[in-house]
């Protein structure tokens, strides 16, 4: 398994790091804080005129559209799930996230072997150890 390990983190460290810092890109855009709505966009974005909410339920007026660094969200986005680079890159992206779900199972079962090896060798028992 740590064989495995290693060499996929070899091939696959690179495209998982490209995701995360495109997720955390994309999300900084989202939570970027944006300047007023204008009164034009404030108009826009109220709701037609004899518009009424159905009864039961909850309506809101649409997203008003992002400024500045906001508008960057989608193409984030683009970047993060590999669209951009067609369906090769959309298929990188899915074996990415597979092998980040093998890293999380592998790295914790060799810490559970390394665990028990300690264990059985009566050494000090510690959570991390060099």
């Amino acid at each position: 398994m740590r064989k495995w390990h290693r060499w996929l983190s070899v091939f696959f460290g690179i495209f998982l790091f490209w995701i995360a810092a495109t997720g955390v890109l994309s999300h900084v855009a989202a939570w970027w804080p944006s300047a007023a709505p204008s009164a034009q966009a404030a108009a826009a974005a109220a709701p037609p005129a004899g518009f009424e909410c159905p009864e039961g339920w909850t309506c809101r007026p649409p997203r008003a559209e992002r400024q500045g660094i906001g508008k960057l969200v989608g193409f984030f986005h683009h970047l993060h799930s590999g669209e951009t680079f067609g369906p090769a890159g959309e298929a990188i992206s899915f074996l990415s996230g597979l092998a980040l779900l093998f890293f999380a199972f592998s790295g914790v079962w060799l810490y559970i072997r390394m665990w028990r090896e300690r264990a059985r060798r009566k050494a000090k028992s510690r959570w991390f150890w060099k």
